[in-house]
């Protein structure tokens, strides 16, 4: 789900005089000299520096903390609750949450909030049914620590075909997610540095979620998603009440918005102006692509027990809550406060997505305006950080020591998982070194693919000890070949033709119904699972019942 990240900043013109250029008149160098001094002080770098260097230094700290392949993929299992909730929540929202979703409320008004509706329903029953059971599953399974890992151990030997597919799928989708990032990023900082080239931003953005990803692995990223997932409720918070209040307070706020909505023929208040049935459902079902992401579910089985869970829940979702209608709220009361001061829309660049930084820069002095867009730097790479982890981790974990080396020690697994974190960035910056590179439009595809071939089968693999592996494994093909053909040769001919019925839901839908009703009935056609992995199943079960 990264979205391009689009800023606006007010430019800063040199000193010159009308007639003639600078250099030609009277102390010329020194006015252009003293001016370059006030850009390098401006408050922004130095608060963009200061969040870059913070991160490398508790990148460098995790480093020292990493002491085997288990600490560098999952942290040793050690994760605190607040730590586990604060990291799931960062990994999940990405740049999208501070600048599409206030943008397309802002445009549209409430009816586009459905997706955080769906989001949070679909974020709370993956904690409530999936995270303390897959955290219980995976230990009890080998200590599995990726996804396929667990797929793999979960449904004996005949899980092996499963474990090279989903690593597969992990590696394919996550590759052009991390691409997708690294364009956000560089598009944030090249609208925040108006001199820098799209290369040159590229390169920035990327190189700090590269480096302390190198260095610390799941530790680093875990303890940054701790202080992006602030940086992120801090703005979502702080903004939106700037907002109300320099909008006039409640009724002046609800007088204007009533007046933008009669002047654009739209019921901004409305959850269900300009929707249909189609269309809720399509946002809404955002939420089933929880159950099924790699980069989510490994938070759950990084955590130090299930008890812990129950108060990462509790943390997670109200970070979440308080994030979304924070993002919601800035696009909201965007319509009054640009009402209001019409003259001050100008700061939008006629692009709505840029209402957040708009809205920022026009409010706060620059010293908070940098903290406030710091959290959309944040964003971006906390999501960046755990692609490139769980890449490294699928290849690592389920290709070189699966296939290659068996019995590769501890330290060179660890150096193995570092170096692929960098040959994932490398591929991934070659994707996204076209500035016009339309990989953004495929982290839908990923969304969905991810929700549809393995949410399904982890729900299952949880909760039903009859799933087989034919089962597991034909429904993850049937979920994610159903997305493809869904979006290809349904969904698109159908927009096309203008059509509006189900033929238009959100591909996710089909291919996660296609998915749960195959792995049903293979797994009901076959033999049981082995006497081994069912009584496996049910220890871990009650070990689960009992710890909760």
């Amino acid at each position: 789900m990264a979205r391009q990240a689009n800023t606006v900043m007010k430019k800063q013109v040199l000193w010159q005089y009308p007639s003639d250029t600078p250099s030609n008149r009277p102390g010329a160098a020194r006015k252009i000299k003293e001016n370059n001094k006030e850009q390098s002080m401006n408050p922004m770098y130095i608060t963009f520096g200061i969040y870059l260097v913070a991160v490398l230094l508790i990148g460098l700290a995790a480093y020292f903390s990493t002491r085997n392949f288990d600490d560098y993929i999952l942290g040793g299992r050690s994760l605190g609750p607040f730590v586990t909730a604060m990291s799931a929540g960062a990994s999940d929202m990405s740049g999208w949450l501070l600048m599409g979703l206030p943008g397309a409320v802002y445009l549209s008004g409430l009816s586009k909030s459905w997706i955080a509706i769906g989001l949070i329903i679909g974020a709370y029953l993956n904690w409530l049914l999936v995270a303390g059971r897959l955290r219980v599953h995976t230990e009890y399974n080998n200590n599995a620590l990726t996804l396929p890992d667990y797929f793999h151990h979960r449904f004996g030997a005949h899980g092996q075909a499963m474990k090279v597919i989903s690593a597969f799928i992990i590696l394919f989708f996550f590759t052009i997610y991390c691409a997708s990032g690294i364009v956000a990023g560089a598009r944030l900082f090249q609208s925040l540095f108006t001199d820098m080239s799209y290369t040159s931003a590229m390169w920035l953005g990327a190189g700090a979620t590269i480096a302390y990803t190198f260095i610390g692995g799941f530790l680093a990223v875990s303890w940054t998603d701790t202080v992006q997932a602030t940086l992120m409720i801090f703005a979502l918070i702080l903004t939106p009440v700037m907002v109300y209040l320099g909008a006039g307070g409640a009724d002046e706020v609800s007088a204007l918005i009533q007046t933008a909505a009669a002047a654009n023929g739209k019921e901004y208040g409305s959850l269900l102006h300009g929707t249909t049935f189609i269309g809720i459902i399509s946002t809404a079902a955002w939420g089933l692509g929880y159950f099924g992401q790699p980069h989510i579910l490994a938070r759950f089985m990084a955590a130090e027990s299930v008890k812990s869970l129950v108060g990462a829940r509790r943390i997670g979702m109200t970070w979440m809550i308080l994030c979304l209608g924070g993002a919601v709220a800035v696009g909201y009361f965007g319509i009054a406060y640009f009402g209001a001061h019409p003259a001050d829309a100008a700061a939008m660049q006629g692009n709505h997505e840029r209402v957040f930084i708009a809205l920022s820069t026009l409010l706060f002095n620059p010293w908070i305006a940098g903290v406030i867009l710091s959290a959309i730097l944040a964003a971006v790479m906390s999501t960046l950080s755990c692609q490139l982890l769980v890449c490294s981790s699928a290849i690592t974990e389920d290709f070189y020591k699966g296939f290659l080396r068996k019995n590769a020690p501890q330290k060179e697994l660890v150096w193995v998982g570092r170096v692929m974190v960098l040959a994932i960035a490398v591929v991934s910056i070659l994707i996204a070194a076209d500035p016009n590179s339309k990989v953004l439009g495929l982290v839908a595809y990923a969304w969905a693919g991810f929700g549809a071939a393995f949410g399904p089968i982890v729900i299952l693999s949880v909760l039903w000890k009859r799933i087989t592996a034919y089962g597991a494994l034909s429904g993850m093909v049937a979920g994610a070949l159903t997305v493809v053909l869904w979006a290809e040769f349904v969904k698109k001919p159908a927009l096309a033709a203008g059509q509006n019925g189900w033929t238009t839901v959100y591909e996710i839908v089909p291919g996660f119904i296609a998915c749960a009703l195959v792995a049903v009935i293979v797994s009901l056609a076959n033999k049981e699972p082995s006497q081994e992995v069912q009584e496996r199943f049910a220890k871990a079960d009650a070990d689960y019942r009992a710890a909760k």
